[in-house]
């Protein structure tokens, strides 16, 4: 598959699809975060899985965000998840946001989403309306460079300490009107067994009890398996919740109680249902963006050219068993 080809799989037939979300009880009413909310929000479904590279993924090669656009370029990727953190070094010492915006649209790039950890969520109201500024500052970059996404986890809530879901809600759902002004959408992310964030069923009650259309969730394969929760749980969502993924594997041992980010592999090297996980996203017509997100230390000593082609080809294999 060359640079030009699309990673393009058609989805199942709409009869029967109509046959599944009916008999799941999805289609009739739907719900805040499924089929019936994204027509409302005029986010459709696009019956192909882009492909993106997650910049955590060659971090240990320690390139400049210059040098990771064209890594991710280069390598035939469609999209980009780039983070704050360096996009932000990069500007510090010279380079320019325009710069990084022709770099993108030269290699015929998208900016998914991005990755960025500002304390929006915290109960001390100081530090929350300091996380507030640095998302809107984060909002405005990834704007500048083409992007529609952004991150929204748990960051900043103190060890031991967490967050009222309720509170958590409303503090959301203040992130997605600033989104709003900025044409930006926060997606809330998960991290598995996070006190706070720490599973699907969380992050979903967060993002329904928002109230907002825009709410969507930032899922990941890891953090899925870390938080306990089932890849079923795909089968409640559709299109407007699931816009991005975090795409990665997970090996049996470590066991789950002690298994770290650092543990993730490439997608197909390890033991996670990914054949599951992509028909669950077509079984309700959605196929978000699947970005490589890995911290493998091991990866980290590859060239990152070498790295991120590894990395597309295990996650077009992973696709193509869906369409097979």
């Amino acid at each position: 598959m060359n640079r030009t080809e699309k990673s393009a799989y058609n989805s199942p037939n709409r009869a029967d699809r109509r046959n599944f979300l009916a008999g799941s009880g999805l289609l009739a009413g739907g719900l805040a975060l499924g089929v019936g909310n994204a027509a409302a929000d005029g986010h459709k479904s696009d019956p192909t899985f882009k492909l993106c590279l997650n910049m955590s993924t060659i971090r240990g090669q320690e390139l400049n965000a210059a040098e990771e656009i064209e890594v991710a370029g280069k390598a035939g990727y469609d999209g980009i998840e780039p983070w704050f953190r360096r996009i932000n070094e990069y500007v510090e010492s010279g380079g320019t946001l325009k710069d990084l915006k022709k770099r993108i649209d030269d290699h015929g790039l998208t900016v998914e989403s991005a990755i960025g950890f500002a304390k929006w969520i915290v109960d001390d109201p100081a530090v929350r309306a300091d996380g507030m500024e640095e998302a809107k500052r984060d909002m405005d970059t990834i704007a500048q460079l083409g992007g529609l996404r952004i991150a929204a986890p748990p960051a900043g809530v103190p060890r031991g300490e967490s967050v009222n879901m309720d509170a958590a809600a409303e503090r959301y759902s203040a992130l997605l009107e600033l989104g709003d002004e900025m044409g930006v959408v926060p997606q809330i992310e998960m991290w598995g067994g996070n006190a706070t964030i720490g599973s699907v069923e969380k992050a979903l009650y967060i993002a329904i009890k928002a109230g907002h259309p825009k709410a969507c969730f930032l899922g990941d394969v890891y953090h899925t398996y870390k938080g306990g929760s089932s890849f079923e749980s795909i089968l409640l969502m559709g299109p407007q919740a699931l816009q991005s993924y975090h795409m990665n594997d997970y090996p049996a041992d470590p066991a789950r109680d002690t298994i770290k980010d650092s543990d993730r592999v490439f997608p197909g090297d390890g033991v996670a249902p990914l054949t599951q996980i992509l028909q669950n996203f077509v079984a309700v017509g959605a196929y978000p963006a699947l970005s490589l997100e890995l911290f493998n230390k091991t990866y980290w000593e590859m060239p990152a050219e070498e790295c991120a082609k590894v990395g597309l080809d295990k996650m077009r294999k992973a696709v193509a068993s869906v369409a097979a």
